[in-house]
């Protein structure tokens, strides 16, 4: 399938307009305002009217890039309000992780702060009757983990019969942790017609097999080069045998004078 391109190259080659030139709405613009932001990153600047539109888009964007409110955004602007004895849950967002369902979730409450709608967080590790009790209640947006909403799915504890959005989240990430065969048995349970947004951080083939079968005509979007690392992001090797790894980083720690580190190994041995 050809898919058309927006293409912006690096971040510097948009000119970058505020949030209330986007046509939304002054419930989002003061929520807006309130996390201090008034210009768009490219991302957001691209996606935003698409999504407005109704259209289906294939995104390219690192973490960082302010893609979580490129969605959120025109998502909660399109969300029908909900009215007595009619409600349903509307928007579905997937995601690989716990930590990034929690972020999600936590965003689209602060973005629809001055709007009526209510996001429920479904993912493993914690209790799920505190989750079936949520999805009894009121529920616009679910922000949710392939896995755990497959349980859900499976105690007929969750109604995906309404929706009218689909985001799936780094959906690189969920094709490299296996989800693929739980992301499709998700799809069987949605409605035929609907809102797709695919967002990855790279455009691999396993990456467009999947925008082939999922996405209607798509507006695709990238606001990187393709597979680029994040701008703000430097990166330096250091070859060094095994035997002597430990304390070069002791050292690196010491001479750099690193508060914060993470330190990333292949086994639970060596970490």
């Amino acid at each position: 399938m050809a898919l058309p391109c927006i293409w912006s190259g690096a971040s510097g080659a948009l000119n970058l307009m505020l949030f209330n030139e986007l046509g939304l709405s002054a419930e989002l613009l003061r929520a807006i305002d309130k996390k201090g932001y008034r210009q768009t990153t490219p991302i957001q600047q691209q996606a935003i009217p698409v999504i407005l539109d109704g259209q289906d888009i294939l995104a390219c964007a690192q973490t960082g890039t302010g893609k979580t409110a490129g969605f959120t955004l025109p998502i909660l602007q399109r969300l029908q309000k909900p009215s007595s004895g009619s409600r349903r849950i509307q928007v579905l967002i997937l995601t690989p992780t716990r930590e990034l369902a929690a972020q999600v979730a936590e965003s689209v409450r602060d973005y629809g702060y001055h709007l009526p709608f209510k996001t429920t967080a479904i993912f493993g590790g914690v209790s799920i009757n505190t989750q079936i009790s949520k999805l009894k209640k009121d529920t616009d947006v679910v922000v949710a983990t392939p896995g755990r909403l497959l349980d859900h799915i499976e105690r007929n504890t969750v109604d995906l019969s309404g929706i009218d959005v689909l985001v799936l989240d780094e959906a690189d990430r969920m094709l490299d942790m296996g989800f693929i065969r739980d992301i499709r048995k998700i799809l069987k349970k949605l409605p035929n017609k609907r809102q797709n947004l695919l967002f990855s951080a790279t455009f691999s083939n396993e990456i467009r097999r999947l925008a082939a079968d999922l996405l209607n005509a798509p507006i695709e979007i990238q606001v990187a080069a393709r597979n680029a690392l994040a701008d703000r992001v430097e990166q330096v090797v250091h070859p060094v045998d095994r035997a002597r790894k430990r304390a070069l980083l002791s050292h690196l720690i010491r001479s750099e004078n690193w508060r914060q580190v993470l330190v990333f190994t292949r086994t639970k041995h060596g970490a």
